[in-house]
């Protein structure tokens, strides 16, 4: 009969973390980022608490993950550990131990609770080559159409679905070389990502954003009323 195995101590202390997926990294899939995010707390000596189980692992939970190819100012994970850390000790570790492009730039003791469940809504910037007037004709054509379907490859095959629901608020403004879009999504299921935002602007008024638009994620958190997206870490009084 096999043994049963150890039983972990549970957490006594748990940090909500803010990370950023910059230049190259921003191609990291969320795989290669959690392997390198596990490397780094080991480098760093972090006092991981670990699961229980035949196959301990460290305490990490991410949530939210931008889609690879995503450059992104607010991807956050949760961590837990043995022993009570000084929090700007445990930044500055890691940050010295993942490589540059994959930056912590905050880190909270948690309060409790799901941190995934105040990740609501997120708000991107998509810089595209697109026309300001042609983005600006587009962005009002999308905004004044009911639903607007798209296709993408998913695990379970190719789906369609409206990409126009989860869209907060949608905008455009010029920059250098072509057109910034304000882009703010709803979470939901399926997940509606940016990409899919300029499929739709494309079926809807054919608007052709280029061959390589660089879509950047600046906020994820709760859904204010005034249709902003709010702080996760941030504590609720």
């Amino acid at each position: 009969m096999r043994d049963q195995p150890e039983q972990q101590a549970p957490p006594v202390q748990r940090l909500r973390i803010r990370y950023a997926k910059r230049g190259r990294l921003r191609f990291t899939s969320h795989r290669d980022f959690s392997r390198a995010f596990e490397r780094a707390v080991f480098r760093a000596r972090v006092p991981m608490a670990y699961s229980s189980g035949f196959n301990p692992h460290p305490r990490i939970s991410y949530a939210g993950a931008a889609p690879t190819g995503s450059a992104s100012e607010a991807e956050y994970l949760e961590i837990g550990l043995a022993q009570v850390v000084d929090l700007a000790d445990i930044h500055a570790e890691l940050a010295e131990a993942l490589p540059t492009g994959l930056d912590v730039l905050e880190v909270v003791e948690s309060p409790g609770g799901s941190l995934a469940d105040r990740l609501e809504a997120s708000r991107w910037r998509l810089d595209i080559e697109a026309l300001p007037e042609e983005s600006a004709a587009a962005v009002s054509t999308f905004l004044a159409t009911e639903s607007v379907l798209v296709e993408r490859m998913m695990k379970k095959g190719l789906r369609e679905f409206d990409c126009r629901a989860p869209v907060v608020s949608l905008s455009s403004s010029p920059r250098e070389q072509g057109s910034s879009l304000d882009l703010v999504l709803r979470h939901g299921v399926p997940s509606v990502r940016p990409d899919d935002v300029l499929r739709g602007l494309a079926a809807v008024a054919g608007l052709e954003a280029g061959r390589a638009p660089l879509l950047t994620r600046l906020a994820q958190g709760p859904l204010e009323q005034d249709g902003s997206v709010g702080d996760p870490l941030a504590t609720s009084t």
